[in-house]
């Protein structure tokens, strides 16, 4: 059972965090592994229904017997994970750091907030990509997750533990961050970025394993992509969230709040472009479709898909030219669209 690889398909927040811990939990995976920084917050909800934020930890952590990873290309603020391993009790024996991990610093936040990333790309001003430009210039002097007395107790060589869990069998699900519109290689719209390659490539490579144990791809996106607030990029097609409460039927206000600034985000109509160009990048086995209760608040019927729901999914399955293999429905539903005839419209 080799790797299972979650990635974005527009601009961040599409849900991600939820369907990492849908592919964990319904695959049986032995290790979740968390790439990248605290610059992207991932949502999951406990069956209790207690709602849980992770910046560090993989969602899969509120699973039992799943063993949390950061690899070699994490950027760790070691106060912000030790207080999500609190938060949920996470065992010592669960969370295995790698000793070349990257220890973000207080100076590497202050540096961001001096060159002013904030108003010029909407930078969520953790550290991460200064970090991340440390490591990168060889020339200024960095700390390793080997470095760190409160590490010690979780460091372990990641690479030889996941390839061990490979040769026995084990799938291993690597949960990517933000989207593929947000790629510092690939998004068309640079320098409004993250500081990292936000595909499968790039998620595989920072962990330091083969391709060729690869095996699944699922790619999230959702039916109005998002931007951070600010001047965070171009968003085509860009709507205010009282036109997208006032369309759904809504009987309530929608709005997002971003996970790590909690500023109000950006939200737009569903563009083609950037998906079809993650498709083409990362070439999914699944795509998975949230936030489809977006499309139809009025009358909603949790666990099945509405006329107007339905309709909504064709058109974006014909503007992507990719069949959807999954929907969320809220923020705790996914539901597999294998066989469609046992989900037709209520």
């Amino acid at each position: 059972m080799p790797i299972s690889i979650v990635v974005g398909g527009q601009y961040g927040s599409e849900g991600k965090g939820k369907v990492a811990h849908f592919v964990a939990r319904t695959s049986g995976a032995r290790a979740a592994v968390r790439v990248g920084g605290p610059n992207s917050g991932h949502t999951v909800y406990a069956d209790s229904g207690e709602k849980y934020i992770f910046q560090h930890l993989p969602t899969a952590a509120i699973l039992p017997d799943v063993s949390c990873v950061m690899a070699t290309g994490s950027y760790i603020d070691v106060s912000r994970l030790l207080n999500e391993v609190a938060l949920i009790g996470l065992p010592v024996s669960r969370l295995k750091v790698d000793p070349h991990a990257v220890i973000i610093t207080e100076q590497d936040c202050m540096d961001e907030h001096l060159v002013g990333l904030r108003a010029g790309i909407g930078s969520t001003l953790t550290g991460t990509g200064a970090a991340v430009m440390n490591r990168i210039s060889r020339t200024r002097p960095i700390r390793f997750a080997k470095d760190e007395p409160r590490l010690r107790p979780f460091l372990a060589d990641t690479k030889e533990l996941l390839t061990g869990m490979l040769d026995a069998g084990d799938r291993v699900v690597i949960e990517g961050t933000q989207g593929y519109g947000l790629s510092v290689l690939h998004t068309p719209h640079y320098p409004y970025a993250t500081s990292r390659d936000t595909t499968a490539a790039g998620f595989l490579s920072e962990v330091g394993l083969s391709p060729m144990d690869v095996d699944d791809v699922v790619m999230v996106i959702r039916t109005f992509p998002i931007r951070v607030p600010g001047n965070s990029g171009p968003l085509t097609n860009e709507i205010s969230w009282e036109q997208l409460t006032a369309e759904s039927g809504a009987d309530a206000p929608i709005v997002e709040i971003t996970s790590v600034t909690k500023s109000v985000r950006r939200v737009a109509r569903f563009d083609s472009e950037v998906v079809r160009s993650a498709i083409r990048a990362n070439r999914p086995t699944r795509l998975v479709l949230n936030h489809l209760d977006y499309i139809d608040r009025q009358g909603q019927v949790m666990g099945r898909l509405t006329a107007n729901r339905m309709r909504a999914l064709e058109v974006i399955e014909r503007a992507i030219d990719r069949v959807v293999d999954c929907v969320g429905l809220s923020e705790e539903i996914t539901l597999p669209l294998g066989v469609r005839e046992c989900h037709q419209a209520a």
